[in-house]
């Protein structure tokens, strides 16, 4: 489950991490990894064979309920997520087992995204991290360390009316267990390491919502564990 002897994403790789580690050197810190392109339809799209991997920085954090402008932005995404707490380092060929012990909680995300070109070429996609801008965080549920899903059901709400539901939360993007190990085989591949305290953002559990100009607010409900809010002006 792994693109890394693809030249492009090999290049897009070491562009993309050598921007981190600039950002890092300038006083911003890491909050952790993301994947994207991971359904069957966006994979195809690029010529690729498993998901993308990009990072997150605690700048790009926002508080659930936050006003977030869109202003000068090309395309805007929003993408309900669930996000995996990392709770201890997790090696390159790590087996499911270990994975699913290394996730000490899970909880409901939001990744505000600009798709400010064409996603054709994976290279360019992972140069641009991804398209990631924003990433908002809800209430982690350590009872359901090792991505435990049972019971959940993700609601999105746009503009106070639902729009979609996702009782299978891996349906659209793969398994969570899998994913964390494929983050950790491509961090190493490219000199990094899937570290504790960490978080993945694992890809929209529905088709990616782009906003529409009257877009005042979108919710994603990960019932029963909580909800988060983004208000959006431009």
């Amino acid at each position: 489950m792994s693109d890394t002897g693809n030249p492009r994403i090999a290049a897009g790789m070491r562009a993309q991490l050598a921007r981190r580690r600039e950002r890092v050197a300038a006083g911003d810190a890491p909050l952790g990894w993301k994947v994207g392109f991971g359904a069957p339809t966006a994979m195809q799209t690029l010529g690729i064979t498993a998901p993308l991997v990009g990072y997150l920085m605690r700048s790009g954090l926002v508080e659930p309920g936050a006003q977030v402008s869109f202003a000068g932005w090309v395309k805007p995404v929003v993408e309900p997520e669930i996000a995996l707490h990392i709770g201890t380092d997790l090696p390159a060929g790590a087996d499911r087992a270990t994975a699913q012990a290394a996730i000490a909680a899970i909880g409901p995300a939001f990744e505000l995204a600009d798709v400010d070109q064409p996603p054709q070429d994976p290279q360019a996609v992972l140069t641009g991290n991804i398209y990631q801008r924003h990433v908002m965080l809800g209430p982690r549920d350590a009872s359901r360390a090792g991505a435990r899903l049972d019971g959940l059901v993700g609601h999105i709400v746009r503009n106070g009316t639902e729009v979609a539901q996702a009782s299978d939360l891996e349906a659209n993007t793969g398994n969570l267990v899998d994913l964390a190990r494929h983050v950790a085989d491509v961090l190493a591949a490219f000199g990094e390491r899937l570290r504790a305290g960490e978080i993945i953002i694992c890809g929209s559990v529905v088709p990616p919502l782009f906003t529409e100009p009257n877009d005042e607010s979108v919710a994603f409900e990960l019932r029963p564990l909580g909800r988060i809010d983004v208000r959006i002006t431009r």
